[in-house]
C-alpha cells in the first residue's frame, strides 16, 4: 500500500505561479525549487563573471546555488522558501542586485 493511501492525504487544488513571465503550476506545500522542477526548470541562477547555469545542488538550503528572486526579494534560496499561489519568480544574475 502506498503511504499515502495510508494517511489519506491528496495535495490541493494547483495554482500558477510566473517564472519570467512564464506561467508555472505548482502544488500546495512545494517549495519554489520543487514547483520549478516538476515543470522541467532545472536552472535558474547563473554565477557572477562566467554566468554558468545554476539550480540545485544540496537541496537544504546550506549551498546557495538555487538563489532566485521571488516577488522582487533576490537571494532566495529556491529550495527552502515555499511557493504560493501568484508568486513572481525570476531567474538571477549573480547577487540579484544587478551586478
Amino acid at each position: 500500500m502506498n503511504p499515502l493511501e495510508l494517511v489519506g492525504a491528496e495535495p490541493g487544488p494547483a495554482f500558477t505561479v510566473t517564472l519570467d513571465g512564464r506561467e508555472i503550476t505548482a502544488l500546495p506545500g512545494q517549495t519554489v525549487a520543487a514547483a520549478l522542477w516538476a515543470a522541467g526548470v532545472t536552472s535558474w541562477r547563473a554565477t557572477r563573471g562566467a554566468g554558468r547555469p545554476r539550480g540545485v545542488f544540496c537541496g537544504i538550503g546550506v549551498c546557495f546555488d538555487c538563489l532566485v528572486t521571488v516577488n522582487d526579494r533576490p537571494n532566495q534560496r529556491a529550495c527552502l522558501v515555499p511557493v504560493r499561489a501568484g508568486d513572481t519568480i525570476r531567474t538571477q544574475e549573480g547577487t540579484g542586485h544587478g551586478d
